[in-house]
């Protein structure tokens, strides 16, 4: 039998974290009656695929992969993606960025037949346990703007949190479309969604900045911009050769 949820957790060099973020999420889900496997997609050269797969010595539901270099996020989880068996298939951050509990409110809207449902800092009830710094707050929404002018993406408040599920069969349908590797992905599966006739619900969720001072601001977004300007027409490809197939 197929696993309730596969749950995958992307990673770079994320030993410091990855063991009690995993630990949380067994615990829950073995507290929910759920069945499960937990992916990880691990870049770096930290250690982090060696804890990961100690963890999966004492459990096989737990594996990791990855390279020493860094592939990027979109590709990690793309990869996890077709290797994943569960009925709802979803992703989170690997430093637990949004409790895992808060999966207690996302899924009564996979139950109820939403496809895609996402979690959203953006949205009036969620809760900020911890702001990002003013300067990426004020680059997020400039890149809002500029995003949804370019690619025609409507209705998602809050594109970029790492909370997302979706029934199985759609995250295999979407991700085998999938093509950014950055962290560009989550724009990339919305608009795909869109462009396939994919409801998709937002819910309100609890998160924290966790100051991570690895991201690139400039060579980084112009790399995210790069992969913004290409979308809309790599997107609307993808969709007509699946048609077409």
């Amino acid at each position: 039998m197929p696993p309730d949820i596969t749950l995958i957790l992307p990673a770079y060099n994320e030993a410091g974290c990855i063991a009690g973020t995993i630990a949380e999420a067994v615990s829950y889900f073995r507290s929910r009656g759920l069945t499960y496997e937990i992916l990880v997609a691990a870049d770096g050269d930290d250690g982090t695929r060696e804890i990961v797969a100690g963890l999966g010595r004492g459990d096989p539901a737990i594996r990791a992969f990855g390279a020493p270099g860094r592939r990027g996020k979109g590709r990690g989880i793309r990869e996890a993606v077709g290797m994943a068996a569960g009925a709802i298939i979803g992703f989170a951050d690997a430093d637990n960025k949004v409790p895992i509990e808060e999966y207690d409110k996302i899924a009564p809207f996979l139950a109820e037949g939403f496809p895609i449902t996402i979690g959203s800092r953006a949205l009036a009830r969620a809760t900020i346990l911890r702001s990002q710094p003013w300067f990426r707050r004020l680059g997020g929404k400039g890149f809002g703007v500029v995003m949804r002018a370019w690619t025609g993406l409507r209705g998602i408040a809050d594109t970029q949190c790492g909370f997302k599920f979706f029934h199985g069969d759609v995250a295999r349908r979407l991700f085998r479309l999938q093509q950014v590797d950055g962290y560009m992905y989550d724009v990339e599966i919305l608009l795909l969604a869109q462009h396939l006739g994919y409801r998709v619900r937002e819910v309100p969720i609890r998160w924290r900045d966790d100051g991570d001072t690895r991201l690139e601001l400039v060579r980084g977004n112009l790399r995210n911009l790069r992969d913004i300007l290409r979308m809309r027409a790599r997107v609307r490809a993808a969709v007509r050769g699946e048609a077409g197939s």
